[in-house]
C-alpha cells in the first residue's frame, strides 16, 4: 500500500510539473509496477491489450475517416445555412452540432476538426471568434458524456469496474459494467445544459473588445497578420546583382542583415520555392520574394545592390493564394514540437514552411523567432503551400487553425464513411459483441473501402493518449488489489463521519475535479474510482453511481486553460486570457457539478 502512494503520489506530483513527459511517467509507473510485484506479471501490459484502448484506437480512426470523407465540410454549409447570418443563431447551431460530434469523435481530435470549420463560419458572417471558439470548446466537453464512445474516462471505467469486482469483499455485490448508452441520459442533459448556458450568457461572459481578432481566409490574409502580428506591407521581388554583397551569402545571414524583409520565396535558375532554407545560398540572378513596408524593401534593395520589382513576374505562381499564403497553427498538447526551438525543427528544410511569428498568450515573438522555444498552446504564424502545410500536418504536430483550400478530401467515399460508422454504433447497441470489436469493426471497413489508408489511420491515432492510458489502468488495478483504495476510503470515512450520501459524493466529484484541471482526465479517473467505489461499498451507496460520477468530473475542466487540450487549442487562435475562462468556466463549473450530482441520483435512485 504504501508502494501505491508512492506511485500515485509520483503520478500526478510529475503529470502536474511537466517535468517529465505524461507517457513516460505512464511508462515509469507500469514498469515500477510491474518490477515490485504489485500485480501478476503477465497482467502488467495487459492494458496495451484492453477493451479501452482498442476501442480508444478504432475510435480516432473513424474520426479521422469521417473528416477526409468531407463530413466536417457537409456540417459548415448545414450550419451557414441553418444560422442565415445572425450571430444568437449560429452560437446555438455551432454549439449544437459540435456537441453532436462530440458524442462520437474524442475532445482533442473533435476540436482540430472543428478549429477550421468555426474560422470559416466567423470569416463568412462576421461574427467574433472569440465569441464562437470558447463556447464551441466547452460544449465538446459538456457533451462528451453523452455516450462511452468518445470519452475516454467512461470507456477506461469499465476496465476498472472489472478490477474492482475482482477485489469486492465477500457477499458484495457484482458491479454491473456501463453499457453503450448507459450514460445518455445523463450527458444529454449536460449537452442542453451546454448549449443553454451560452445561448443565454454568450454576450455577458464574453463581451467585445477592442482586440477581437477577425479569422484568417485566404482572401483576408494582409489586414488580419497586420492588425494581430504587425507582419505588413507589400509582396515584391529583389533581383540580387553581380554587384550586390548578398552574393555568396545564405538565407540566413541574409536574413540577420539589418532591415531586411521576411524572405517568402526564392528563385535561381529555373527553380524557384516557397520557403527557402537558411543555408540556400544566394548567387548573381537569385530572385527573392520578400515582404515588408515599401519603403524598407525600397532602402534594403539600394543598400544591397538589388534590382526591385513590385509586380510579382517570375514568384507570381509562389503568391498565388489558391496555392499558398500566410496561415496559423497551435501546437496540441501531445505535439513533439514542444520544448524543441523553431531553428531545430527546421520545418523551411522538411516541409517548406517558415515561421513568421510565435504567439503565446500576450506575447508575441517576432525578432530571432528561430530562437523561440514552444510550448503547448503556442500559436504558428506560417507561410508555405498548402499542399506543405497540409503534409507537415498529417503528423499532428501541429493544427492548422486557418481555413484553407484543401484537396485531399474524398468526397466520393461519404457514404462508406457513413456507413460503417453507423454499422460500429449498431453492433456495439444492439449485439454482445465488445465495444472495442464493434469499433474496430469500422474501422476496418473505412480501411477497407479506401475512406484513410494504412498510413493516414497510424497517423490518426494520438499515440501519447493511448500509452497513458494503457500505462495508467494497471495502477487502477494495484490500488485495489493491495487494499489501497479501501484504506484510503475508511480514511475518507473517519473524517467525514456518518456524512449523508450526497455529501460523500459531493466531496468525490469535488476532488475529481480538482485532480483533473492539473492531469489528465485518465489520470484522474484512474485514481479517485477504486477510491469512489471504495466508498459506496463501505457506506452502502451505489458503487455504479459514484464510478459515473467521477467519470462524468473527469471533463468538468473548464477553469484553466491547461485544463485540457481542446481548452489549450482555442486559447491562442480566440485571443483568450486566463481571465476568460475563469469567467466563463467558474459558473459553469458549478452547473455542470450540481446537474452531475442530481441527475446520476435520480437515475440510480
Amino acid at each position: 500500500m504504501i508502494l501505491v502512494l508512492g506511485l500515485v503520489g509520483f503520478t500526478m506530483l510529475m503529470l502536474v510539473l511537466e517535468w517529465i513527459r505524461a507517457d513516460m511517467v505512464a511508462l515509469l509507473v507500469v514498469v515500477t509496477i510491474g518490477l515490485t510485484g504489485l500485480i501478476p506479471g503477465d497482467q502488467v501490459f495487459n492494458g496495451f491489450a484492453g477493451n479501452a484502448v482498442i476501442a480508444i484506437i478504432a475510435i480516432m480512426i473513424m474520426g479521422a475517416g469521417l473528416d477526409r470523407a468531407g463530413v466536417l465540410n457537409l456540417t459548415a454549409s448545414f450550419v451557414m445555412r441553418m444560422a442565415r447570418g445572425m450571430e444568437s443563431r449560429l452560437g446555438v447551431v455551432v454549439n449544437s452540432v459540435t456537441s453532436l460530434f462530440s458524442a462520437v469523435i474524442p475532445s482533442q481530435a473533435l476540436a482540430a476538426l472543428m478549429i477550421p470549420v468555426t474560422s470559416r463560419l466567423s470569416a463568412r458572417t462576421g461574427v467574433p471568434l472569440s465569441r464562437l471558439l470558447l463556447p464551441m470548446a466547452f460544449c465538446i466537453l459538456t457533451a462528451t458524456n453523452t455516450t462511452l464512445i468518445a470519452n475516454s474516462p467512461l470507456i477506461v471505467l469499465n476496465d476498472l469496474i472489472a478490477s474492482a469486482n475482482s477485489n469486492l469483499p465477500p457477499g458484495a455485490h457484482t458491479i454491473p459494467k456501463f453499457g453503450l448508452f448507459s450514460v445518455t441520459p445523463v450527458g444529454l442533459i449536460l449537452a442542453v445544459l451546454g448549449v443553454g448556458f451560452f445561448w443565454a450568457f454568450t454576450r455577458k461572459l464574453l463581451p467585445e473588445r477592442e482586440d477581437d481578432r477577425p479569422k484568417v481566409t485566404p482572401g483576408r490574409t494582409e489586414s488580419y497578420f497586420a492588425d494581430t502580428y504587425g507582419i505588413a506591407g507589400e509582396t515584391a521581388e529583389l533581383t540580387v546583382t553581380a554587384e550586390s554583397p548578398l552574393v555568396g551569402m545564405s538565407i540566413g545571414e541574409v536574413e540577420q542583415l539589418h532591415g531586411a524583409p521576411l524572405i517568402l520565396a526564392m528563385k535561381t535558375g529555373t527553380e524557384s520555392r516557397v520557403a527557402p532554407p537558411s543555408d540556400q545560398m544566394v548567387w548573381v540572378g537569385t530572385v527573392l520574394g520578400v515582404l515588408a513596408p515599401r519603403d524598407a524593401i525600397n532602402a534594403f534593395a539600394n543598400n544591397q545592390l538589388c534590382r526591385v520589382s513590385m509586380r510579382m513576374r517570375q514568384l507570381g505562381e509562389q503568391f498565388n493564394t489558391t496555392r499558398a499564403g500566410i496561415s496559423e497553427a497551435v501546437v496540441p498538447p501531445s505535439s513533439r514540437f514542444i520544448k524543441q526551438t523553431v531553428g531545430d525543427l527546421r520545418l523551411r528544410k522538411r516541409f517548406g514552411i517558415s515561421v513568421l511569428a510565435v504567439n503565446r498568450g500576450d506575447d508575441v515573438f517576432r525578432e530571432d523567432v528561430r530562437a523561440v522555444s514552444l510550448r503547448a498552446g503556442d500559436t504558428l504564424v506560417l507561410h508555405s503551400k498548402w499542399r506543405d502545410l497540409m503534409l507537415a500536418e498529417e503528423d499532428r504536430d501541429i493544427v492548422v487553425v486557418t481555413d484553407i483550400p484543401k484537396e485531399e478530401q474524398r468526397p466520393g467515399k461519404i457514404w462508406q464513411a457513413v456507413g460503417f460508422f453507423v454499422l460500429a454504433k449498431c453492433l456495439a447497441l444492439f449485439t454482445h459483441l465488445d465495444l472495442s470489436v464493434a469499433m474496430m469493426t469500422g474501422a476496418v471497413g473505412m480501411l477497407l473501402t479506401g475512406v484513410l489508408n494504412m498510413d493516414e489511420a497510424y497517423k490518426a491515432i494520438n499515440w501519447k493518449t493511448i500509452f497513458v492510458t494503457a500505462c495508467l489502468i494497471p495502477l487502477g488495478w494495484s490500488m485495489d488489489s493491495t487494499g489501497t483504495a479501501s484504506w484510503i476510503a475508511q480514511q475518507v470515512l473517519a473524517i467525514l463521519g456518518h456524512a449523508p450520501q450526497w455529501t460523500m459524493q459531493l466531496c468525490i466529484a469535488v476532488l475529481t475535479l480538482m485532480f483533473s484541471q492539473v492531469m489528465s482526465n485518465v489520470g484522474a479517473t484512474v485514481m479517485m474510482v477504486p477510491i469512489a467505489i471504495s466508498v459506496a461499498v463501505s457506506t452502502g451507496g451505489n458503487p455504479s453511481a459514484y464510478a459515473l460520477i467521477v467519470a462524468v468530473s473527469s471533463s468538468n475542466t473548464f477553469l484553466l486553460p491547461s485544463g485540457h487540450p481542446a481548452l489549450m487549442m482555442v486559447a491562442g487562435p480566440g485571443g483568450y486570457r486566463a481571465k476568460d475562462f475563469l469567467r466563463v468556466g467558474l459558473p459553469l463549473t458549478l452547473l455542470v457539478l450540481v446537474v452531475t450530482l442530481v441527475s446520476i441520483n435520480l437515475m440510480y435512485r
